[in-house]
């Protein structure tokens, strides 16, 4: 069922350290908001999706989500590598870095570990795909806080890329919501 490509969707190459970044960019990763939230809500919607479409939709965009992951930790891990562990403990990164080294805990920007309960599945439809309309709008806002936040460019580029696939994916959405909405979900 899925197929792995081994490249991130839109090229990282980060060459400047970053801390603070790395440390708000975890956010997008684990966070309330953040991108694992996302797959995981899209993929476990689906099975109440009533038709194909529904269930294709959703698939298709947890599938990407998963990726959008893998593009934050790369960039977490960018901004992190050469770091000393002084470094780590200056920016509030001691936490993580006690427990996990340098490796990539999902995590929002304060510590707090991903929790499940950052998103529902009631098994309607309609309120469903409301919430996951709702996720993809949170999350293009906070991709343009972190845009606000530096001035690099090789970060600047893959936000931008994520930020406009949230509104890609919640175009998506509002298209199915209307369409399920049409059928007297």
């Amino acid at each position: 069922m899925f197929k792995y490509v081994k490249h991130t969707n839109y090229p990282i190459d980060i060459k400047k350290k970053d801390l603070k970044m790395a440390k708000y960019l975890l956010t997008q990763f684990g966070g309330a908001n953040g991108e694992l939230g996302a797959a995981m809500r899209y993929f476990s919607q689906k099975f109440n999706m009533p038709d194909e479409k529904g269930k294709a939709l959703l698939n298709d965009i947890a599938t990407e989500e998963l990726g959008h992951c893998e593009m934050i930790a790369t960039m977490v891990h960018q901004l992190t590598k050469d770091a000393t562990v002084e470094e780590m403990q200056n920016c509030g990164l001691g936490s993580l870095f006690t427990e996990h080294g340098k490796g990539v805990y999902p995590s929002d920007s304060n510590g707090v570990p991903f929790s499940v309960t950052y998103f529902a599945v009631t098994g309607d439809v309609l309120a469903d795909i409301s919430e996951d309309m709702a996720a993809e709008q949170k999350a293009r806002a906070i991709y343009e806080n972190l845009i606000e936040m530096t001035d690099d460019e090789d970060l600047i580029g893959p936000l931008l890329w994520l930020r406009q696939r949230e509104v890609v994916h919640f175009n998506r959405f509002k298209e199915l919501y209307d369409y399920y909405k049409k059928l007297g979900y």
